[in-house]
């Protein structure tokens, strides 16, 4: 069988399995698709009736019809379907592009994070620390079709300053102490494969500017942490792509700057007390909280947008380790996590962060994550970029069903629908350099879609009501993505193997924020 017929029966088969959400025709050829049918035998799929929504502007297009051909979108409009094309109609549904993730930590198992990314809309996800080798597997075998996932950009194992916050026990991160052993380790982890270098919290001014020049050097950026020890508009200012978490940031906004420097100068901690540093980062926060300055946040802030810095706020993060007291893990969500995976986010809260709080230390906790809020609103006023990430792999998140959080989150604090959908997916293409292929749905693009039941322009709790989903023109029936469900169910009910135990556990342990 020659490789036409091969491609032409693949897709027909992956057609066919979208019969539950939707009908399938045949139609004449039309000579005005000539300008977007490319030429061969290449089956196309016709996804119609639907409305399109541009995320970038807030327009709907309505009553149209998208055309896809391998993994390209080829055609949008009120146009005809090609003789011989599967057709799926889907009359008052909705499709945005697919949607990105840019902070997860993937639980252990590629049949369990993928599929659940992919099942939730999430095309592409940014892995935030490549402690595992296996990680550049997946990403690798995602990109040349041998196993079903998001497309991958996976970061370096994390660089961090010496006395580092982890634990080797924990996870084992590169720690450097000055500047020529932070350029070794950027070169390392450039053998190594990592897509970017991601720094962390206690990385010394020297080291962290090695780093970045390191980087530069050859040909990687820059993403993660603002280290304590370096200020937030020196981290734009060298060309720190990304800022994670709102910790950093939120102490370079207060009226009481030169005593929250000092403060966070004095930090000290031994070898792998995450604990000691959380509880010490604190009280910290708190007075930065309460001595929010207007003026400063408009030069810090005016600092990101003018160097295109991005902003990853993980709310969905903050939202539990602010009230850790208060919030669990989704009993509806529990099914996909193996009992495992739930022992050690319970450890991990109550080890990392609940240990030897005082009840003032609860109250004033519970209380930053209103203040978390109210800062992304300020950032999302300073039209600072903004980036979904869930910081998925820490308590209590669930794969691919967590950015749908972040959302709403995201909403929470004061975004649009439309504002909320564009830090995940616009923003992420625009950062990610892949502007030309993903972010909006339109000809030449990468088929990377989200088929909703729902307007997320309306109400952004709507891109849970996932149809369909779309992967480089691939189509996910509503069947298929039970059927990917069910079996995520059934894999984390299984013994770990060796295997699973080796790459962290079934479901993984706690990733690093």
């Amino acid at each position: 069988m020659n490789s036409s017929r091969r491609q032409f029966l693949a897709r027909t088969a992956a057609g066919a399995a979208v019969l539950a959400g939707g009908t399938f025709a045949t139609t004449t050829p039309v000579a005005a698709l000539a300008a977007v049918k490319p030429l061969g035998r290449t089956p196309i799929t016709a996804l119609t009736g639907v409305t399109v929504i541009d995320v970038a502007t807030g327009r709907r297009d309505r009553h149209q019809t998208v055309l896809i051909s391998d993994d390209r979108i080829i055609g949008v409009g009120r146009i005809p379907v090609p003789r011989g094309a599967v057709e799926i109609a889907l009359t008052g549904k909705f499709v945005i592009p697919g949607l990105a993730d840019m902070h997860v930590h993937s639980l252990g198992d590629e049949r369990v994070s993928p599929p659940l990314y992919l099942a939730n809309g999430l095309t592409t996800v940014r892995e935030m620390a490549g402690t595992n080798p296996m990680l550049y597997d997946w990403r690798d075998r995602i990109a040349a079709g041998s196993l079903l996932g998001p497309r991958m950009i996976v970061a370096s194992n994390i660089i961090d300053g010496d006395p580092t916050l982890w634990d080797p026990n924990l996870i084992q991160v590169i720690v450097v102490d000055d500047e020529q052993a932070a350029r070794a380790a950027v070169r390392r982890v450039k053998a190594e494969g990592a897509d970017f270098v991601k720094v962390y919290s206690r990385l010394s001014p020297a080291a962290w500017r090695g780093v970045i020049a390191e980087a530069r050097k050859v040909g990687l950026t820059v993403h993660g942490h603002g280290p304590d020890e370096v200020t937030s508009k020196e981290v734009s200012n060298a060309g720190q792509r990304s800022i994670e978490h709102i910790h950093s940031l939120g102490l370079a906004v207060s009226t009481r700057q030169a005593e929250v420097r000092r403060m966070l100068l004095a930090i000290k901690v031994a070898n792998g007390d995450y604990n000691s540093w959380f509880r010490q980062l604190h009280p910290i926060e708190w007075i930065a909280a309460n001595t929010y300055s207007r003026a400063r946040a408009a030069d810090v802030f005016g600092t990101l947008r003018r160097n295109n810095t991005r902003v990853t706020p993980t709310l969905t993060m903050h939202n539990v380790l602010d009230q850790i007291d208060y919030t669990q893990l989704d009993p509806t969500l529990k099914k996909y996590l193996s009992d495992d995976s739930i022992g050690t986010y319970d450890y991990v809260i109550q080890n990392l962060y609940a240990a030897n709080r005082t009840a003032e230390e609860i109250s004033h906790q519970r209380q930053m994550w209103a203040w978390r809020q109210r800062f992304v609103r300020e950032l999302i006023e300073h039209d600072v970029p903004i980036l979904a990430g869930t910081d998925t792999g820490t308590p209590y998140s669930v794969p691919g069903f967590a950015l749908h959080d972040e959302l709403e989150h995201l909403a929470g604090a004061g975004a649009t629908p439309r504002e909320a959908l564009h830090a995940a997916t616009v923003e992420p293409a625009k950062f990610l350099g892949l502007s030309a292929d993903l972010g909006s749905v339109e000809p030449r693009k990468i088929a990377d879609l989200v088929v909703l039941d729902a307007d997320p322009l309306t109400d952004i709790r709507n891109t849970r009501r996932i149809h369909t989903v779309v992967t480089r023109g691939r189509v996910i029936s509503p069947i298929q993505r039970r059927l990917m469900l069910a079996k995520v169910e059934a894999v984390v009910k299984e013994p770990p193997t060796t295997a699973t135990i080796a790459a962290g556990g079934c479901c993984g342990g706690h990733r690093p924020s």
